[in-house]
């Protein structure tokens, strides 16, 4: 049995080898998502353990903002003399390294990193744990001196020599690049300019007396943790932060984890699909093979093959191919891996290839993904094989019990069906966002296992409906194409089902990015009643003195500020929930129009007073007069009233979790050293925004991070982040498109070669190549076509629900972009015919005498 399960598997190597190829970009994307992260995770770790000092102090950060504030964490200067009387420190350095910048040249184009990555200002500190070496040039000595990091200036075309300004938060000022300093360890991506320490004190934090961190160095014998110890005694606990380099290193390490948690789980999403749509093409594959081999397999139970030996001949062909695929699909991962490093070195963070991490676990989990999927998805054909009847199989019968399993999926479907159209509808009526997107999780899983398990019987009447068409327009070759569709409905709906996944993703994301993006349209119409909004491209916060210069434009009238600070509150229901809120002047009713349950604006913004979220106010015991504690950065507390509700519908754009706004006083008060985040401009009376906006512009020209924005910018902007979400789903879409047009050839090639008798026949008494083509082009076309309507009604269905949820967090919105589903339909049609080609070709030119003579 073994010798003839390989034979067998040599013998329809070419018919499997489509297969493998969903094996493979299954195995790819997980092998090659694991390989990067791997090494970036390997290469920041090695970063970071080698720059940290052995015991770091800094300045203790309770609380955290998911927006930035611009404010900076800093401990008193003259800290450094006491930490170096603490016994165990061999050295002691006082640090400054701040984010809050911008550098721009002579031509006021900005100097900084374009992906993202910050840019840092510190102080020139050399040491054997520098990231850094000066290769060029000599060290930054007093005001007006400055270091830049080598990738940097070679990017921007900067050389020594050059004026560069410093955008700083205290203010503006002029540097020389009087020296070029290399990274002697990976180059984050980010770009590092180095001051003069005692310019970078009173330039970068505008205090000669404070500083960032303290650095200390451990006497030889004394561990780092040992000094952790004498200096937290030292220092105390309540105020500071103290580390070792590991726990400096780890810290550092978590801050970058997310930015690879989110490129690793994308790059597992495609291998989820990969997966997902590969199994119906395995399932097709071996169904569609077994079926084909009926008399081969009844052979073998003749000469004796029991059912168990059919079974496990067939699932040792899954194995073999699983190995294969997942050998391929290891080695193409590790070539993405290599690419993606590749392009990470693009956008400026310098990983080297040469280092590649290829731990135990990927092989690992390439083999279990590989292995496992062909082994499952080929579980129940060779169960099917295995009930093979010798007779039935001899006299060249169909397997028997081909009809029992559509009154299965059919019971099985309805049932699943039913329970995932209820999960669906609770959904729809639920009131809490958290059990709402639960019940819809639920209900897509579902409706999509419904779907697939009841494809098949969806396939007469749809496609009767799709194809009802060709008899009229292509006569007996339509007719013939229709009824091929029809002749297997399983073989059918398992082709079409490889489509339908990802076009039920399409249309479901589609559905609700439409939804999200009119909502947003409609809320800013009526919420924002400024000509204009100033913001950084990044929503960073910029320095006072952009605010200064923005009040002085000639044709400005009224400037509203906006600051976030991070805060928690205690609520009456005994819950502490930590979030950002944000701070306004009092005249932010000119500039913006909310929809208030109680209480107003002046209310809200008076001394000692805060306005909330009605709802999150609802949920957690609060009212109009109510006294909260509020903690903010630093240990600072107070308690504010609440004086206004608002409703969240209308003013979504207050604050995050609980929509927490205040006077900018109370900000200024309680979170000393922030700046402000957005300012939102009138335009003075008599004089027009058309006017006002160049002369915006031209102030703003000194600062190229910070934008001038009106409704319809900030309309674009909203759709354009919007539009990241949907590119991702389209590559999601076009990697299931892949594979789909691999089951669609597949199936087509197999169902070719089971037919060849039959279109030997067809030949012989007159059917032309060209009619045998059209006839294969039509079949592909409506089973493409069938695809994408089942998966367009599951995504739209799907969609409406997700809005459904949305409209829990105030977006109210339905909007189904019929431009997309119409295109996506047109697509599938292309679809079919592109997949169509090699097969139809191929059947045309088979020979009619050996094709009749086939058996």
């Amino acid at each position: 049995m073994l010798k003839t399960t390989l034979r067998s598997f040599l013998a329809h190597k070419g018919r499997l080898l489509l297969s493998a190829l969903a094996v493979v970009l299954s195995v790819a994307f997980v092998a090659g998502s694991l390989i990067f992260s791997d090494t970036v995770t390997r290469t920041f770790d090695r970063l970071f353990a080698s720059t940290s000092a052995d015991v770091t102090v800094e300045a203790k950060q309770d609380l955290k903002s998911a927006v930035p504030t611009g404010a900076v964490q800093t401990v008193p200067a003259a800290l450094a003399d006491r930490m170096a009387t603490v016994d165990g420190v061999a050295a002691v350095h006082p640090d400054v390294s701040v984010e809050n910048i911008t550098v721009v040249d002579s031509r006021n184009d900005s100097v900084g990193p374009t992906t993202g990555a910050p840019t840092i200002a510190n102080d020139w500190n050399p040491t054997d744990r520098s990231p850094v070496k000066l290769t060029s040039g000599h060290a930054p000595h007093g005001a007006g001196e400055a270091l830049l990091d080598a990738d940097t200036a070679d990017k921007k075309h900067v050389r020594i020599g050059d004026t560069l300004t410093v955008l700083a938060q205290p203010g503006t000022f002029k540097v020389e690049i009087v020296g070029i300093a290399t990274f002697t360890t990976t180059n984050p991506g980010a770009a590092l300019v180095f001051l003069d320490p005692a310019v970078a004190r009173t330039e970068l934090l505008g205090a000669a007396d404070r500083v960032t961190s303290i650095s200390l160095d451990a006497a030889p014998g004394v561990s780092d943790t040992e000094l952790k110890r004498r200096v937290t005694a030292a220092v105390g606990t309540g105020s500071y932060e103290v580390r070792t380099a590991d726990e400096q290193a780890k810290s550092a390490a978590a801050d970058l984890g997310g930015f690879l948690d989110v490129i690793k789980y994308v790059m597992l999403g495609f291998a989820g699909i990969a997966v997902l749509v590969g199994v119906f093409l395995i399932v097709n594959t071996f169904s569609m093979l077994i079926a084909q081999r009926t008399r081969e397999l009844g052979l073998l139970r003749a000469l004796g093959a029991d059912r168990r030996q059919v079974r496990r001949s067939v699932l040792t062909e899954a194995v073999l191919l699983g190995l294969v695929g997942s050998t391929l699909g290891l080695a193409a991962g590790i070539g993405l891996a290599a690419g993606l490093i590749k392009l990470m070195s693009a956008f400026g963070m310098n990983l080297k290839a040469t280092e590649m991490v290829v731990g135990w676990a990927t092989p690992v989990a390439s083999y279990v993904v590989g292995v496992g999927v062909t082994f499952v998805a080929a579980y129940l054909p060779a169960r099917r094989a295995a009930r093979v009847s010798p007779m039935a199989a001899l006299a060249d019968a169909d397997i028997a019990g081909v009809g029992r399993p559509l009154k299965v999926r059919a019971v099985v479907g309805s049932v699943v069906g039913a329970l995932g159209a209820a999960a669906l509808a609770g959904c729809a009526t639920a009131t809490k966002t958290a059990s709402a997107a639960s019940l819809l999780g639920l209900g897509v899983v579902l409706t999509l296992v419904a779907t697939v398990i009841a494809g098949p019987l969806l396939v007469r009447p749809v496609i009767r409906v799709l194809g009802g068409a060709f008899p009229a327009l292509f006569g007996s070759v339509g007719r013939m194409s229709q009824r091929n569709a029809l002749r297997n409905p399983r073989r059918t709906g398992a082709t079409a089902s490889a489509l339908m996944v990802g076009l039920a993703l399409v249309g479901g994301m589609s559905v609700a990015s439409a939804s999200m993006s009119r909502s947003f349209d409609q809320q800013i119409d009526r919420t924002l009643g400024a000509d204009f909004v100033i913001q950084n491209s990044n929503y960073t916060p910029f320095s006072q003195e952009v605010t200064d210069r923005v009040r002085a434009t000639e044709g400005v009238g009224l400037v509203v500020r906006q600051r976030f600070a991070p805060v928690a509150v205690r609520l009456p229901d005994g819950k502490r929930v930590e979030t950002t809120a944000a701070g306004y002047d009092a005249q932010v009713d000119q500039v913006a129009h909310v929809t208030y349950a109680g209480g107003g604006s002046a209310a809200a913004l008076a001394d000692g007073a805060m306005g909330m979220d009605a709802k999150f106010a609802e949920d957690h015991g609060v009212r109009l007069g109510s006294v909260v504690p509020v903690e903010f950065p630093g240990g600072r507390r107070t308690e504010l009233k609440v004086g206004a509700l608002t409703d969240q519908e209308s003013s979504g754009g207050f604050g995050t979790q609980g929509g927490l706004f205040f006077g900018l006083g109370t900000v200024e008060r309680f979170v000393p050293g922030g700046q402000d985040s957005a300012l939102y401009v009138n335009a003075a009376a008599g004089t027009g925004a058309d006017r006002l906006r160049p002369r915006l512009e031209k102030t703003l020209d000194p600062y190229p991070q910070v934008q001038v924005r009106d409704q319809a910018d900030y309309k674009k902007l909203v759709h354009d982040q919007i539009a990241v979400l949907l590119y991702l789903v389209y590559a999601l879409l076009g990697l299931a498109i892949v594979i789909a047009v691999l089951g669609v050839v597949n199936t087509l090639a197999l169902s070719v070669v089971e037919r060849t008798r039959e279109i030997g026949l067809l030949r012989a008494i007159g059917l032309a190549r060209r009619q045998l083509r059209r006839m294969i082009r039509l079949e592909s076309v409506v089973i493409a076509v069938f695809g994408a309507v089942l998966g367009l009604a599951l995504g739209l269905v799907w969609g409406v629900c997700t809005q459904q949820v949305l409209a829990l967090q105030g977006m109210k919105a339905l909007a189904i972009p019929w431009g997309t589903i119409v295109a996506v339909v047109i697509g599938s049609a292309v679809v079919g015919v592109v997949a169509a080609l090699l097969p139809a070709l191929r059947a045309s030119r088979m020979n009619v005498l050996a094709a009749i003579a086939h058996e």
